[in-house]
């Protein structure tokens, strides 16, 4: 299910939005915190960001651009001001979209729909996997967190990939032995374990200390809410 966050401060047209997301099968998450936008992108990881102009603080234009800083999650900009100098200012910040207020709910609908399907579906393989403001380049075998960069081993790149595509679902040592080794029966356990703790190690001097989890008797986990 495609999650798809509302930056929007006036609370009549979000819960709207979060309605009619909700009737069409979305998972919507409501930001309230308008100093600190890019905390609830990184923690909810959506798939889309349906995002206002005129917004306390910080106009959609700067959320817009940091966003762009870490990810190419599609940017639907919603507003009342149409004219032309913010659209093409939308647009020349990475936003994919652009619609008037007061929209057609079924027009919204399908620009979301056509966006979700260019990101998420055209392409046979997707080239990025994004996990609460990280992301793993599929292509270059990296990954980059605000900013900071790891070149990933080819150990480090499958675990990461096989946590990433089971996000909040325990992924078992078996499992990951299998992926890496393609067997479970002739490399001793304590090589995944010494190959867990040495990402755990590189992640951590970039600020993902508590990305993967260990889920005792079972395996690892990246986990929905990891903070």
């Amino acid at each position: 299910m495609y999650k798809i966050m509302i930056v929007e401060d006036d609370p009549t047209i979000s819960g709207a939005l979060k309605r009619l997301l909700l009737k069409y099968g979305y998972t919507p998450v409501v930001t309230d915190d308008f100093q600190n936008v890019m905390k609830t992108f990184s923690i909810s990881s959506p798939h889309l960001v349906l995002m206002d102009i005129g917004l306390p603080f910080f106009d959609g234009y700067h959320w817009c651009s940091e966003i762009r800083k870490t990810s190419h999650t599609p940017v639907l900009f919603l507003s009342s001001a149409a004219d032309n100098m913010n659209l093409i200012m939308a647009l020349s910040l990475g936003a994919d979209d652009f619609l008037c207020k007061p929209f057609d709910s079924n027009v919204l609908v399908a620009k979301i729909a056509a966006l979700l399907r260019r990101a998420y579906t055209f392409s046979d393989t997707l080239d990025v996997l994004q996990c609460h403001g990280a992301i793993l380049d599929l292509k270059s075998a990296s990954l980059s967190y605000h900013g900071a960069k790891l070149e990933l081993t080819k150990n480090e790149f499958r675990i990461l990939s096989l946590l990433f595509e089971h996000r909040g679902h325990t992924v078992t040592r078996e499992e990951m032995m299998q992926a890496l080794w393609q067997s479970d029966c002739f490399i001793d356990d304590n090589t995944l374990t010494v190959n867990v703790t040495r990402l755990r190690r590189r992640l951590s001097d970039i600020g993902l200390s508590t990305l993967i989890r260990t889920q005792k008797g079972l395996g690892y986990i990246v986990e929905d809410n990891h903070e």
